[in-house]
């Protein structure tokens, strides 16, 4: 069970599900169209670890508010809403993580306010590389959303009649594809023309604990990115995932390795509290 909660942030207002109680807080969000039900599994089972785990939906996704301009929608800038949720929860500090765009906007959160990231969990993250590939997925669909808008709202129209199913993420993936063509013109055009990630000199000053999640045989998360960005940030830890969803389908192994970070990352935390 969860609890679902809003707060305002600059205007707008933001959703956010809370699982679990404890010292231990995760901030985990979700990729670039998604929502916070693509990450419910993993917070639920992390919760069951004694974690407190609090899902956002970043601005322009879920059930947050979807503003029409683009400026709204820079990467760099949802760090600022993950940190104003902290705020509204009275935390000094966290763990952030999250897939794709979660990862990227934590990774600028980390260069922002350092001294309240306790930890990084990043999972599929963005680098260089994948520009190229992102490009050609992702700039089509920004042409459809400007130009084709009846045919993107008819085929939104038509998502939106399909119930929901038991598996959240398809649910997730579901809610991306109902998106209205505003919606999805707005934030596909912030993050495209926004920074994707911290530059390498700001990746090399990140030294918070960090665990790098990455896989093989996709385009727009390329394995050697994960792998060099664990190489560039002094206290990361890169895991090979066994396929894209394998957290989402087999989710033990590697739900293993995050609870097993968080313990690690929170005692440090506590050990370099007791020393000050």
């Amino acid at each position: 069970m969860y609890e679902t909660s809003t707060f305002r942030h600059q205007g707008n207002e933001l959703a956010y599900d809370t699982y679990g109680e404890g010292e231990r807080l995760l901030i985990y969000t979700h990729g670039l169209l998604l929502d916070s039900d693509l990450n419910r599994g993993i917070a639920a089972a992390l919760a069951e670890r004694g974690n407190r785990v609090v899902l956002l939906d970043l601005l322009g996704h879920g059930r947050s508010d979807k503003p029409t301009h683009a400026s709204a929608y820079r990467i760099d800038t949802y760090a600022s809403q993950v940190f104003a949720l902290m705020d509204h929860l009275g935390a000094d500090g966290a763990v952030l993580g999250g897939l794709s765009l979660g990862a990227n906007s934590s990774l600028f959160a980390a260069t922002q306010q350092p001294e309240r990231v306790r930890g990084l969990v990043l999972e599929m993250p963005v680098m260089e590389r994948a520009v190229p590939s992102a490009a050609l997925t992702f700039v089509p669909m920004l042409l459809a959303a400007h130009y084709a808008q009846p045919v993107v709202r008819f085929v939104g129209d038509l998502v939106r009649r399909v119930p929901d199913t038991p598996f959240d993420p398809l649910n997730s993936m579901l809610h991306a594809g109902a998106a209205p063509p505003e919606t999805l013109a707005a934030v596909l055009h912030g993050v495209l023309v926004g920074p994707v990630a911290p530059t390498a000199e700001q990746r090399r000053s990140i030294t918070a604990p960090t665990l790098v999640l990455a896989h093989s045989r996709d385009l727009i998360h390329p394995f050697d990115d994960a792998a060099h960005l664990a190489e560039q940030m002094p206290n990361a830890e890169l895991v090979r995932a066994r396929s894209p969803l394998e957290l989402r389908l087999r989710p033990d192994r590697l739900t293993d390795c995050i609870a097993e970070f968080l313990v690690r990352t929170w005692a440090i935390d506590r050990a370099a509290g007791a020393q000050s």
